[in-house]
């Protein structure tokens, strides 16, 4: 079966198998000593200091997880095909539409999405999981009617919130192996498949669905070309978004920014399966594919070799990211080499509920007219920061300010 947002035959031998053991918890207490907070609950963004990690999260050093996500391309064209294949979900796109942060915030947006993909994979144990409790508040407040299809939309449905770590862990394997060292081996890709449902866990996803072999999630790509649509809204933020040498504005000299930005563009497009590119709104000739990876190939493998070169072009693209990125890139180890699971983690540090879980009782209040109200359409709301999540103190006080200020009559 070849996969069909690749076009590439899927290898027999990759296939993996579902793992029913899990890494060893570690036995740390809920202690942030040492952490600073972040300077502001709501507002501009906060420090890009190193993160202080007490332990090495949820995957660790020398996972296939660490490999594929630390490398250069997932901050730039596993990132970028990512968001963009997930506009072709029609109800999706219209909670990101209605919201208009992809165009009316795009340097945010672009950074605050690539530090909770960072933190997921980097950062503490007990920041990973407060932050995901964050994230259910940010997304709590997306919903409303698509004014395509007549559907109701919500950014914390489960089924779209799949079809988002789907794209994303896939498009981030694809891009490293097409852009960077080459194919995983077999072990290698049955560990990063385990690996996906670990990061499930943070979402709003039932660990059931998660497709779990390389063959599952070719079917489960299959399965959702028959949903997949684009409106208008969509292909227009495709656009915006694969300018994103442009559109995120970077802390870079203009004339290399102008120079950059069709580089980019064109790379990103390399990696859509053609009979993608026409709902997308993009067209592009094999030559143009084939230059354009050929040109990345070694600017990813210099960035690479380089940590300290890839901090300077993270710094300037994704500040919020650098923070968990940093330690990582520069080999800092955590306070402790434990690795925790999320069902642990989860009693120790967080909600004891689950984002499932969470969203069943978010989706209760709003029943009972005393949920959050839904952002407006092109809304300027101030940000509500995640790197809060780093202190305990810091994480309730942000959850206690949306119970408090945030918590309208709905209708």
């Amino acid at each position: 079966m070849s996969c069909p947002f690749t076009g590439d035959a899927s290898d027999p031998n990759a296939v993996a198998n579902r793992d029913s053991g899990s890494t060893a918890p570690g036995s740390t207490t809920g202690s942030t000593t040492g952490k600073k907070a972040a300077p502001t609950i709501r507002g501009k963004g906060p420090s890009t200091d190193p993160a202080h990690r007490a332990d090495e999260g949820f995957f660790g050093p020398g996972s296939v997880a660490w490999k594929v996500w630390s490398y250069p391309t997932s901050a730039l064209q596993g990132f970028f095909r990512a968001v963009t294949i997930e506009h072709l979900d029609p109800d999706l796109v219209a909670a990101a539409d209605d919201s208009g942060q992809v165009c009316k915030r795009t340097p945010n947006r672009y950074d605050r999405t690539m530090e909770f993909f960072a933190a997921v994979f980097f950062a503490d144990a007990q920041a990973v999981t407060r932050m995901s409790d964050i994230l259910m508040k940010v997304h709590d407040r997306s919903y409303g009617k698509n004014p395509v299809t007549g559907n109701d939309y919500d950014a914390n449905r489960s089924l779209s919130q799949l079809w988002i770590l789907v794209t994303a862990w896939h498009s981030m394997l694809y891009c490293y192996e097409k852009f960077g060292p080459g194919k995983l081996s077999r072990d290698e890709e049955n560990e990063y498949r385990e690996a996906m449902s670990v990061a499930a866990a943070f979402q709003t996803i039932n660990p059931e669905d998660v497709p779990a072999t390389r063959g599952e999630v070719l079917k489960f790509l299959d399965d959702w070309r028959q949903k997949l649509s684009a409106s208008e809204a969509a292909i227009r933020n495709v656009d915006h978004i694969i300018d994103g040498f442009e559109t995120i504005e970077p802390d870079l000299p203009k004339w290399f920014i102008k120079l950059g930005r069709p580089f980019l563009r064109w790379s990103i497009i390399a990696t859509y399966p053609r009979w993608m590119r026409p709902m997308l709104g993009v067209k592009q000739s094999k030559l143009a594919d084939s230059l354009s990876i050929a040109l990345w190939r070694p600017i990813h493998e210099v960035l690479d070799s380089n940590p300290k070169l890839f901090l300077w072009l993270l710094k300037r693209i994704c500040p919020r990211a650098v923070r968990y990125m940093e330690p990582l890139l520069l080999k800092t180890p955590a306070k402790t080499p434990r690795v925790y699971t999320p069902a642990v983690a989860r009693r120790m540090f967080g909600n004891p509920l689950t984002p499932l879980e969470q969203r069943e009782e978010l989706l209760k209040k709003r029943q009972e007219g005393v949920g959050q109200a839904s952002y407006g359409h092109n809304h300027h709301d101030e940000i509500l920061e995640f790197a809060n999540a780093d202190d305990v103190e810091a994480a309730a006080k942000v959850l206690d300010a949306i119970e408090e200020i945030d918590l309208n009559k709905v209708g």
